[in-house]
């Protein structure tokens, strides 16, 4: 502990004193929780079985002046209104109890006396220690809010040794107070012990309202006796805590879109805009953003276009010329004399400006290296000798670089000398610390197509290198994410448990880098956010490329874990969840989905062109212009990977079936009735849709697979078919 506020001292001393008199107490299994009333704030104290407390600031006023007005109960819920010399409040504690699995949640709202300004607001945590001392507790911050990710702070109390929190402040319900104080929701929770929680972003030129009702805090808070004794029973217990917390958690409901018009439009203007396409070196390549012709064409640009257009390729049926195009010029990146694949087309190195560290010759950034070896043995294995043949001829070169590295690689590299650019992404923090996990996967890739045990080694070696990271393991999410699914593959290989929780890890360490709330402030208000993944640990923005490759490894992930019985409830639950919030909101990355006014006026490469529907490359908090980077023609795969994924053609039948959360077990061969599994997890619903084609509807019937019971739709204005499924049920539809 490095000292304490004024504000702490002044709590942790009021909790000294062991005769306060408390206005209500209420248990939940051996934890006491009772509400005190201070001259300036409103407490809920929690006490631990074994003599840990907590204390939770509901309502402050500064310098006194707060008197508890009265209170009303409902059940297991209690609404007190207070008056304060700022205002009245009014604050709405509902206590842990078996329906919330026990889950404290507070709301409070004031309403200002006078036209407010708020320069400083205290965290509303505190650990005040026994006798009135926090010296003589300690604790463990396992992770806190980075930017505009969730409101979460999640912390262990280890002296004594009481047990764990997880709080997530609902920072949705803080929309009006951003609105009106023209301030953002971005690190908002954390702190340092004994200090913790949710302090309000400070405002001193916008006030909130005179006489305006205004929620000032939205907490929900779940409770658990364990303190973790190592890495991997930290992991799970955030994991577990996190789904009860996100049960409760109010979620914002989702909209169904025309993905397979999102697509054609998507596709017309991918094929034939010219600032998608450059020439070099005779062949025709994507640029990365429209309208970049400064930088020399990238493989990884390439395949991360041609790996979703592949998918949708098998999916429909049809063909498209742009596959052998792009095809055609992948051999153009092998380097003869290094035994590799390169990062930019040698060609035309010499368009290279050295702008940023990486755009040089023969600069490698280390994920870069793996990420089109993993998507050329994706290609390799469905057949494609030309792929096969630049994977196998890499693989060495790969090899070669991870063993001089030790399986801890630098941020950036020579290609030649494998001399050290940048060590690090910031002092002290590293290199890619994920980037073993996508070796991993690159390793059991070729395994998978090999059957040489020298791969399985090699994956099995860089994973435990993964071991022991904590929170810092994330570099980047589609890097994390298929690391996440290699160490689950890797594990029903070898029956290794140890793998499974390096997977766990994987998973913890990408649900921690999402924004588990709506902005709906500023330029918020015009798409939705919640549940969206950042591509970088303190990116802050979001990003469709390694969105739209998250939505992709998950829905992997889910399908390798599906005979994995063992495997956490709450990584199914949070990770379907993570699934339907993307089929509904990744449109929203699309320009002319938006106002022109949410665009930035001038991205840092290329153009934007409002008409495309050419994604953008970044979604950005309320108060900033979606579109600074660019508009990124490699994360075209957005729809590629949303339609095979989430749409079931019916064989000679004129209309498809759509469901938001993954599904397993379908067959596009097989006639009236189909089935299917819808996974995911019962306590939740998803969306499911028949989607009408050119020919009426006929009279359908969708039923739980060897039961009785038979959904009701509800017909849309579109002609189509809408029903709500809870998640992890077999389904049946006949027609």
């Amino acid at each position: 502990m490095k000292g304490i506020s004024p504000w702490a001292t002044v709590a942790s001393n009021i909790f000294s004193d062991t005769n306060l008199t408390f206005t209500d107490t209420r248990a939940y299994g051996e934890t006491e929780f009772s509400i005190y009333c201070s001259t300036d704030s409103l407490w809920c104290i929690a006490t631990w079985p074994k003599g840990g407390k907590i204390a939770f600031r509901m309502a402050y006023a500064p310098d006194g002046g707060i008197e508890l007005r009265d209170s009303k109960v409902d059940g297991s819920t209690v609404t007190y209104h207070l008056n304060s010399l700022i205002g009245s409040y009014k604050v709405t504690v509902s206590f842990p109890n078996l329906a919330t699995g026990g889950v404290l949640h507070y709301q409070t709202k004031l309403t200002p006396k006078t036209d407010l300004l708020i320069p400083y607001w205290p965290r509303d945590i505190v650990i005040p220690g026994k006798d009135g001392k926090p010296e003589n507790t300690a604790g463990k911050i396992h992770m806190s809010q980075e930017g505009t990710r969730s409101g979460m702070v999640f912390f262990s109390m280890t002296r004594p040794k009481a047990g764990s929190v997880l709080y997530l402040q609902n920072l949705t319900a803080l929309a009006d107070y951003c609105q009106q104080t023209e301030t953002s929701a971005g690190n908002v929770v954390g702190g340092n012990w004994p200090e913790l929680g949710f302090a309000l972003p400070p405002s001193t030129d916008k006030p909130l309202a005179e006489g305006k009702e205004v929620i000032l805090s939205d907490a929900f808070i779940a409770f658990n006796p364990d303190v973790p004794d190592g890495e991997p029973t930290m992991v799970r217990l955030f994991l577990d805590t996190l789904a009860l917390v996100y049960l409760q958690l109010p979620k914002p409901g989702t909209e169904y879109h025309n993905w397979p018009e999102i697509l054609d439009l998507g596709l017309r203007d991918l094929l034939h805009s010219p600032g998608c396409w450059s020439q070099a070196d005779g062949h025709h390549y994507f640029n990365a953003y429209v309208s970049d012709y400064t930088t020399p064409p990238e493989i990884m640009v390439q395949l991360a276009v041609l790996l979703p257009l592949t998918d949708y390729v098998e999916w429909s049926g049809k063909t498209l010329d742009a596959i052998k195009i792009i095809k055609d010029g992948l051999p153009a990146f092998y380097d003869d004399k290094l035994k590799t694949i390169m990062r930019w087309l040698p060609a035309n190195v010499d368009q290279l400006e050295g702008e940023e560290e990486q755009k040089k010759p023969l600069v490698m950034d280390s994920w870069y290296l793996h990420h089109p070896l993993l998507n050329l043995s994706r290609l390799a294995l469905t057949g494609d000798k030309e792929a096969e043949r630049l994977f196998m001829g890499s693989i060495d070169y790969a090899i070669k670089v991870a063993h001089h590295f030790k399986y801890q690689w630098p941020v950036f590299y020579k290609m030649d000398t494998l001399e050290v650019l940048k060590p690090e992404t910031e002092p002290g923090k590293g290199g890619e610390k994920d980037v073993p996990g996508l070796y991993c996967h690159v390793m059991l890739q070729a395994y998978e197509l090999t059957k040489d045990k020298k791969y399985l080694r090699e994956a099995e070696t860089a994973a435990k290198k993964l071991q022991g990271l904590g929170f810092e393991l994330f570099y980047q999410a589609n890097n994390t994410s298929f690391g996440a699914g290699a160490l689950l593959r890797l594990y029903k290989i070898t029956k290794d448990k140890t793998y499974l929780d390096i997977s766990y890890l994987c998973i913890a360490n990408v649900l921690r880098n999402v924004q588990l709330w709506d902005c709906n402030y500023g330029n918020g208000k015009f798409f939705s956010s919640f549940f969206a993944m950042f591509p970088l640990q303190n990116a802050p923005y979001t990003a469709v490329y390694e969105e739209q490759e998250v939505f992709c490894a998950l829905h992997d992930f889910l399908r390798h874990a599906e005979d994995v019985e063992e495997l956490l409830p709450s990584i199914r639950l949070l990770l379907a969840e993570y699934i339907r919030y993307l089929v509904s909101r990744a449109v929203y990355y699309y320009p002319p989905m938006l106002p022109k006014e949410v665009l930035a006026d001038k991205p840092k490469i290329g153009e934007l062109t409002p008409h495309l529907w050419i994604a953008l490359e970044d979604m950005q908090d309320g108060w900033e212009k979606c579109g600074q980077v660019g508009q990124e023609v490699y994360g075209a795969g957005n729809a590629f990977g949303i339609l095979p994924r989430h749409y079931m053609r019916v064989k000679d039948e004129d209309f498809m079936i759509c469901v938001d959360y993954p599904t397993s077990g379908f067959s596009p061969v097989k006639k009236n009735p189909v089935s299917f599994t819808v996974l995911g997890d019962k306590r939740l619903t998803c969306r499911l849709m028949i989607i009408k084609g050119e020919k009426k509807l006929p009279k359908l019937s969708v039923a739980i697979k060897g039961k009785k019971h038979v959904f009701e739709g509800k017909p849309t204005k579109d002609g189509n078919i809408e029903y709500q499924i809870p998640g992890n049920t077999s389904l049946k539809i006949s027609w």
